[in-house]
């Protein structure tokens, strides 16, 4: 009899269980539903929270499967595969899809829900009305400058005097300035808590208490933009960082790039601008590096930190493409300059500069250099739209 009752109360006791486990469900899915969509906006700290978050995920190095005292061989194959240091750090806004799932009468039960996140602050191109600036190519970068680098001679010119953040660009300079003070590349330079950005809040794969060579921090910065590398190797100057930004200004005015001014190392500011035109006497001036021109155009590399090993991919997927002859670039973002490119490529034998600034889309850039290759290799003889500001001092 005792089992009989126990039986009953078992079954009862499940049902109950049941219709609770449902009754909540319901309240759960109603009050979803019924909550307005700012409920679910993630606010701007917390967006960066869960993309440092999903970004350091996405980033864990590759074990060492080679030699660590050395920490330089050339990664490829598997490890050729691995991400690369983000170029600029900052934050790009996204909306994502969340799947929920709920128990419901033993049954599983999933709803996919749209998780909103804040939209990007536009440019400082776009704020000023450049992306209006029609072009023949119709490219989706408000400022785009190319020209013959042998004669000078203009051959497609859009915005080219408008002064604009440019981002990682800026570590182009870095590395003049840096080879400039003919400090022994082999010195051994360590980051600390002065390197971390403090101003956007980007990670990096480079921890404080990383330790690596003068060349190896040069490396990786020109070739996966890692911003610590640069910010360690300006405190390394003579006479430290004040005096490594006073050398980026004092080159700049050597170079004639009278509308650039630099604030950091990294580009890791908005207050770090200049013109297209600026842009094409930096470029060409680095292009008289033989490191810069090798560091900026490989494909990818390990560095040994004294912790671990890490793989660098380079951030311009262009680089890669056999199609291209590329003797030097160097990619950079932040939200205030967008997305940013410069090089110098080879194209029938003729040597071409190209600077794009302020692209909409995270590959916009790259589709817009091969625009504007196919347009070089057409003859260039589609009617040309120059800048709007062509004949005035710039934005």
């Amino acid at each position: 009899m005792k089992t009989d009752m126990f039986s009953s109360l078992k079954v009862i006791h499940g049902a109950a269980r049941s219709t609770a486990l449902s009754v909540a469900a319901s309240m759960v899915i109603a009050a979803a539903f019924a909550a307005p969509v700012s409920t679910f906006a993630a606010t701007p700290a917390t967006t960066t929270a869960k993309t440092s978050k999903h970004a350091k995920a996405a980033k864990k190095p590759v074990a060492a499967t080679a030699d660590k005292v050395s920490g330089k061989k050339a990664v490829n194959g598997a490890a050729a595969k691995t991400v690369a240091a983000a170029d600029d750090d900052a934050p790009r806004a996204s909306v994502k899809r969340k799947r929920v799932t709920y128990t419901s009468n033993g049954r599983h039960h999933s709803v996919v829900r749209r998780v909103a996140y804040e939209p990007r602050p536009p440019t400082v191109g776009q704020a000023f009305g450049l992306h209006e600036t029609p072009d023949a190519l119709m490219l989706r970068s408000s400022v785009a400058y190319v020209i013959d680098q042998n004669s000078g001679e203009s051959l497609f010119d859009k915005n080219s005097r408008a002064v604009v953040p440019i981002a990682s660009i800026t570590k182009l300079m870095t590395s003049m300035v840096v080879l400039d003070s003919k400090e022994p590349m082999t010195d051994q330079i360590e980051v600390t808590d002065e390197d971390r950005d403090y101003e956007k809040n980007t990670g990096s794969r480079l921890s404080v208490g990383s330790v690596l060579s003068r060349e190896d921090m040069l490396h990786i910065a020109l070739m996966a933009s890692e911003n610590r590398a640069a910010a360690a190797l300006s405190r390394y100057f003579p006479g430290g960082r004040p005096a490594f930004l006073a050398a980026m200004n004092a080159k700049a005015k050597q170079l004639g790039m009278t509308d650039t001014h630099f604030e950091n190392p990294t580009g890791l500011t908005s207050q770090n601008v200049s013109s297209a035109r600026d842009l094409v006497k930096m470029v060409n001036a680095a292009y008289q590096y033989p490191l810069i021109r090798k560091f900026s155009t490989d494909h990818s590399y390990e560095v040994y930190t004294g912790k671990r090993s890490l793989a660098y991919n380079s951030t311009n997927a262009l680089v890669r493409n056999p199609t291209w002859d590329i003797g030097l670039q160097k990619t950079g973002f932040i939200n205030e300059a967008g997305e940013c490119l410069v090089m110098q490529a080879t194209i029938h034998g003729r040597p071409m500069i190209i600077v794009l600034l302020d692209s909409s889309g995270k590959y916009s850039r790259f589709a817009d250099a091969t625009r504007l290759r196919t347009w070089l290799d057409n003859g260039g003889d589609q009617s040309r739209i120059t800048s709007a500001d062509a004949g005035g001092p710039g934005t």
